[in-house]
This record gives C-alpha cells, structure tokens and sequence, in this order.
C-alpha cells in the first residue's frame, strides 16, 4: 500500500474531523490502524485530547421537567425538596468488549487471616540448627539471621522427601494462590 496524495489529503482531512486511527483505517481501507498512527506521527499533525472512547460513551439522563410555580406558599417539607437537589440514578453500563470482554469478577469468600509465626517466637533447638555444611536432602534448608553474622543458620529439621522445608516453613513459603490474591487486593 503507498500513500497517495489523495489518501494523504483524506487521511489529513478524517484525523482534522476527530475520526479515530481505526476509523480512518476503515474509510481509507486496506491500510491498518497502526499505519495511520504512523502516518499521523510522520506528518506531524496535531495531537488531539482522549475522549472517552467512540461506542462508550455514557450519555446523560434528560433533564427533569420543569416545575409549575403556584402562588400559594410551599410547605416547609416542599421548599427543603426543592431545594435539595435530587440524586439522579448511575447508570452502570457493563463491560462486554474489549479486553475485558471474557472477564471473570472474583467473588469473595470472608476468610480467616492466618499469619505466620514470627521467626523470634519459634525457637529451634542448636541440636537441630543447621549450617551450609550439614545441610542435606532431608533437612529442612529455611534460613534463619542475617548471613553475614556468625549466628546465622538454617533450620536443619526433618523436612518430607521432595521439599525443601519442615512443615512449618512450608506453610510460610508456599501459600494458597487465593490467599496471596485476597492480600493483594486488600
């Protein structure tokens, strides 16, 4: 496809009117919507402001209808209704296009919190305490300090074939993948 003048001067005219890149692409036809960005950019037209999308827009509600005014006098509950302004209902349009087109709102489950034992409640026996060295399949390799003091180890208790941590430090390292979304949205 090149770029005549004449599809240069309608594309120019199109992106002057407020057509969208796609838009264009459509009138302009057998060119995509990222040549036209391309072309726009290389001509240097002038940017426009996002509007809030073509087909999405929300349109406003009619004005309400205007009020008879009688000569008697308002009642104290008529005058604060006239003058407190009257909540208009929102109207909540769906998503269905787009990316979020096949989007699936989580529902939520009211569940527990547990939270691990803080490291300085549990107490490891140095019997059992472990360093680089006597580490092995079987023990339980959850680092426990800071490595570059002396006091540093790992846990070094009996840990299940195929895992690298006892069962507390398992619970601690591997958690549910509903529970680290739960915490991420909160």
């Amino acid at each position: 496809m090149s770029w005549t003048a004449e599809r240069v001067e309608l594309l120019t005219k199109l992106w002057a009117d407020g057509l969208s890149a796609s838009q264009i692409a459509g009138e302009l036809g057998n060119v995509t919507r990222n040549a036209v960005i391309g072309k726009v950019h290389r001509l240097g037209l002038s940017g426009r402001a996002k509007s809030g999308g073509g087909a999405t827009k929300t349109r406003k509600a009619p004005a309400p209808a205007a009020r008879v005014v009688t000569s008697t006098k308002p009642t104290v509950a008529e005058a604060i209704a006239a003058v407190a302004p009257t909540p208009s209902p929102r109207q909540v349009q769906p998503t269905i296009a787009g990316a979020n087109a096949l989007k699936v709102e989580p529902i939520e489950a009211i569940q527990p919190e547990i939270s691990p034992v803080p490291a300085s409640d549990i107490f490891i026996p140095v019997s059992e305490r472990a360093s680089i060295l006597t580490l092995n399949e079987r023990t339980c390799k959850w680092p426990i300090g800071d490595p570059s003091s002396d006091d540093f180890y790992f846990c070094g208790r009996q840990s299940d074939a195929g895992t690298p941590y006892c069962a507390h430090h398992r619970s601690i390292a591997y958690q549910p993948v509903s529970d680290r979304r739960n915490r991420r949205a909160s």
